[in-house]
């Protein structure tokens, strides 16, 4: 028998939607929840990082507007991925807004306006949540022996901790003493 027709079917998809893999029923249960949580909340940091792109203001706007940019294109980067990655192990993912906002752990900010300042610190803060939550979420994939979600990631980390660096720098800029 080969290793294809070996594989486990998910049995936590509709049956049109079932994908053969090798980890086990619960496993699949438990990494598709951690990261369809981190999507969820990829989706709500891309959404406000956007927000702060279209309203900031002030005398470093061109800076901001672009380093906001970039950070949201790269947040929205990683959405196709995790919700492919829980589609590949047999799972099902996000179907709606409404599901976006009972899973997400990032606050929204609609207010009429935020200082610059404000903004930065905010996504600084939000972005080290989302890290945290993905370090979590790399637990749950080592306990399952899932090691290309784990590794998946483990980029996904790395990015997060460069955009929380990038905030922090340019949050410095409007702190006196520096820190």
């Amino acid at each position: 028998m080969s290793k294809v027709t070996s594989m486990k079917r998910a049995r936590t998809a509709p049956a049109n939607l079932d994908t053969p893999t090798d980890l086990e029923p619960k496993a699949i249960t438990e990494v598709s929840k951690a990261l369809n949580g981190l999507l969820a909340d990829a989706f709500a940091l891309y959404l406000k990082t956007k927000n702060f792109h279209w309203h900031v203001s002030g005398p470093h706007f061109r800076d901001y507007h672009l380093m906001l940019d970039e950070q949201a294109a790269a947040i929205f980067a990683t959405t196709d991925e995790l919700a492919e990655r829980v589609r590949k192990i047999g799972g099902t993912t996000l179907r709606s807004i409404g599901q976006i906002s009972k899973l997400q752990s990032i606050t929204d900010n609609e207010e009429d306006y935020v200082e610059p300042a404000d903004m930065l610190r905010e996504l600084m803060a939000d972005n080290k949540k989302i890290a945290a939550a993905m370090r979590k979420a790399h637990e749950v994939c080592d306990e399952n022996d899932d090691v290309a979600s784990a590794s998946l990631l483990e980029n996904f980390i790395d990015a997060t901790e460069r955009r929380t660096w990038f905030l922090f720098e340019a949050s410095r800029s409007h702190d006196k003493t520096g820190h």
